[in-house]
């Protein structure tokens, strides 16, 4: 077995891996330029005459009602339609029932407990908002429409846009304004559509969360803690079986 290599064959080969190099990486370097196309929406500034002229033109393509109405002042209102994918529950307010005061008192006395439940998939709303309607206002004014009780710092509006089948997901900060984002994209929901979803900013604010809620997600924890501690006992039971199996393999008179 040799590992000696010929002037001739060293040539080939390295003119060999320069071809795939060059090939490989302008290949990707296509792929990645296309899948990072995306149009901020938000950076594009429009004038006056410009914005009269875009609504003029979103109400000629929109199919529904829901047109945009330019303002004397400049501004203009229309609908915006947002998703819902919320992956945990959200709480409502305890139900209101007639009772005596006595037992408003013992009530009030135990622990208000929130009724949690999870929102239908595809769940959806419109809203009609203001061009200078920002982004934790729309949060605040969906929440309200729900009667959720959870704190608005717990959700997060997303802007979704689909190009060359490659989707894209953007945080919108609280100030930008969802109404220009809707009238410069235009009224189809393939080219933008906008997303409510949880504020997964990998820093959890545990002072946003009510007692109750605390205590469920210690008692989570403690679940999946036990699991955990399970999964690593069944595995070193496991080694150890086999490694005494292999003791008595070597120790049997052969």
């Amino acid at each position: 077995m040799t590992w000696g290599r010929t002037a001739s064959e060293e040539s080939s080969t390295g003119s060999e891996l320069e071809v795939y190099f060059t090939a490989h990486t302008s290949f990707f370097r296509e792929v990645r330029g296309s899948a990072d196309e995306h149009i901020d929406w938000g950076k594009q500034k429009l004038t006056a005459g410009e914005i009269q002229h875009k609504v003029k033109e979103y109400n000629a393509q929109t199919n529904s009602n829901l047109y945009m109405v330019v303002n004397k002042d400049g501004s203009y209102t229309g609908f915006i339609k947002v998703h819902f994918q919320l992956v945990r529950p959200i709480s409502l307010p305890p139900r209101q029932s007639l009772c005596s005061s006595q037992e408003e008192d013992q009530r009030g006395r135990r622990l208000k407990r929130r009724t949690s439940f999870y929102l239908p998939k595809d769940t959806a709303k419109h809203l009609h908002i203001s061009s200078r309607t920002r982004v934790r206002e729309v949060i605040e004014a969906l929440l309200n429409k729900f009667t959720v009780v959870d704190n608005p710092a717990k959700f997060a509006l997303f802007e979704r846009t689909e190009r060359h089948s490659q989707v894209c997901m953007r945080k919108l900060s609280a100030d930008e304004c969802p109404l220009y984002l809707r009238l410069c994209a235009g009224p189809s929901e393939k080219v933008l559509s906008l997303v409510l979803k949880e504020n997964n900013t990998g820093e959890v604010n545990w002072d946003a969360f009510s007692f109750p809620e605390l205590c469920n997600f210690l008692r989570i924890l403690k679940r999946e803690e036990e699991e955990h501690v399970r999964q690593i006992v069944r595995r070193y039971a496991l080694a150890r079986d086999v490694m005494k199996q292999a003791m008595a393999k070597i120790n049997a008179p052969g």
